[in-house]
Order: C-alpha cells, then structure tokens, then sequence
C-alpha cells in the first residue's frame, strides 16, 4: 500500500475513521472525500506530512465523485444511510462511485455493505443494499463487496444506544429478543478493508462478523451486566413489537418499521462465507474491549471498582 493514493468516500465516519488509520499505518495516501471535509479534519494529525489529503463529494452529484478519484490507485465506498434516501445513496450513489472508479482507470473498488442485503428483502434498507451491490458490480466488475454484521466501537451506536438505555430506564422492553447478531468491532473492519486494497481479491465478497454470534436479548443482558446495572429485561412478544415499530419509539430508543423488517432475520456470516480469518485478521470479541468505554455507564464510572472495594 506504501504511497498508494486510496480515495475514501465517507472516511471522517464511524466506520471511516478506522479504515483511515488502518490505510495511514500501511503508509497509503489516503485522500478523504465527504460532503463537508472540515467534519474530518481531526484525521489530518495522523497521518504524515502530505499523507492525508481533504475533497467536498457528494455520491449523489457525479462530477463531484469524479473529481475525488481522480488520480486514485483504489477507492474505498463506505457512504451509507440508516434511514431516509435509501436508492439515492446505497443503489444510485453507489453506481455513480463505480463508474467513476472505472472510469479513471481506479485498480481496486472496494464497496461497503452488509450481511443481509438482498434486493428481494421486505426492508428497504435490506433491498437498497442488495441493488446496490447489483448497480456497482455491473459497473466494476471486479469489485470487492465487504459485508458486515452489527459493528461495534467506542463511537458506535448500537452498544452505546442501548447501554444509555439501561442507564435510565427500571424496565428495558426488547423486541425480537431471538435474532442473533455476529457484532463485528470497528478496527477489525478497518484492517480489513486496508487488507483488500493491497489488491488479490477482484470480484469476491466478504462477510465480516465477530466471533461470538448473540441474540439480542442476550446483547442486552450482557451490556447490563457489564455497567453492572440491573432492570427488568422484557422480551416483548412480536405483536407488541411491530405496534412499537409502527409508531417509530421504543423508550429510549428510536425504532422504524423498515429496522422492524430487518430484524426478522438473522445477522450472521453465511455458511463458508470469506470474512476476517481469509485475510489474516483474528476476530475480536465484544467481551474484550468494550467494558473500556462501557464504564462510563456505570453508576461510579471509573471509580466503580473503587467504590465497590470501599464498600466491601
């Protein structure tokens, strides 16, 4: 990767931050491109003297994309949304990044998605990201589609959501507490999106997923416990679930119909699906780092274990 040039739409992201870094220690230039560059500017400190470089882009406006792979030896496609301009961003914006990649001759194209994209899923966030991966790989062939499971990190907002949740609330409601997850943490995706820049895997897939697979209630109960807080756990039947889902609020934490849908099915590897392990990287489990900044949930924060010892 040494002085590659590696265009990173959405780099100043949650996710984004983490494949800069991993780019900027494998001594790649690392060109980051978003709608307002100024949101990322707190990158620029880690990297080299030169080796970051800034670009307003837009995946919805073509001579923007155009303008920020220019030049490029791989381009990395991490824009995505939760919610809102689902084909704008994950189908259209996604096409108009391959075509320009291709267009500039670019080497490697590596997409974001995720497991569960399939152009047939009843979510529209599901659907979006199956017909994007169809949009990009008629447009690059050779790209490589990376797909990750719930991905977990200090910035998250997944752990972090529902551990604020637990914080507040005497009684926590789960909805589809039996959908298993395979939470992935962000470095691991990070290393392994600047493993696939350095080129060999035109054309495949990867399903990055962790190495412990969780159903959600079990997620919660574990954040409870790490926080060492205690409510009533509440597994909602799925009636109540899609009634909370309609009307868009679980308390304490915000819950669409279209999230609802996505819930309805497992998010774990697929059986012999490539991941982590194909490109050298160990998994690391939720368990390992996430108490560092789960402690500020706790009633003491960092001086818990302290305040527990006084006690005893």
């Amino acid at each position: 990767m040494r002085d590659r040039l590696v265009t990173v739409f959405g780099g100043g992201g949650f996710v984004g931050r983490y494949v800069v870094q991993a780019l900027l220690r494998g001594g790649a230039r690392v060109r980051i491109a978003q709608r307002d560059p100024r949101q990322a500017w707190f990158l620029k400190p880690l990297g080299g003297l030169g080796q970051t470089q800034f670009v307003a882009a837009d995946v919805t406006r073509p001579d923007t994309v155009a303008n920020a792979v220019a030049g490029a030896d791989a381009v990395v496609n991490l824009v995505g949304v939760l919610s809102g301009k689902f084909d704008a961003i994950h189908v259209a914006g996604a096409r108009t990044v391959a075509h320009a990649a291709g267009a500039a001759g670019v080497g490697t194209l590596i997409h974001l998605s995720a497991i569960g994209a399939d152009p047939d899923s009843a979510s529209n966030y599901g659907r979006s990201k199956g017909a994007g991966e169809a949009a990009v790989r008629a447009a690059f062939p050779g790209a490589i589609v990376v797909r990750p499971s719930i991905i977990f990190g200090r910035e998250d907002a997944f752990i972090n959501r529902f551990a604020g949740m637990i914080e507040k609330a005497p009684v926590v409601p789960v909805v589809r507490s039996d959908t298993k997850f395979q939470p992935v943490f962000v470095a691991d995706v990070g290393d392994a999106v600047a493993a696939l820049v350095d080129g060999g895997h035109a054309g495949e897939t990867f399903d990055l997923a962790g190495p412990d697979i969780m159903t959600m209630g079990e997620i919660i109960r574990w954040i409870a416990t790490t926080i060492r807080r205690d409510p009533a756990i509440v597994a909602l039947p799925d009636i109540a679930g899609a009634l909370i889902a309609r009307a868009g609020f679980l308390p304490g934490a915000p819950i669409t119909w279209d999230q609802w849908l996505m819930l309805q099915h497992d998010n774990v590897a697929a059986p012999g699906a490539k991941g982590l392990a194909d490109l050298g990287i160990t998994a690391t489990p939720l368990a390992a780092v996430a108490p560092d900044w789960l402690v500020r949930f706790r009633r003491q924060g960092r001086f818990a274990g302290r305040v527990d010892d006084l006690a005893a």
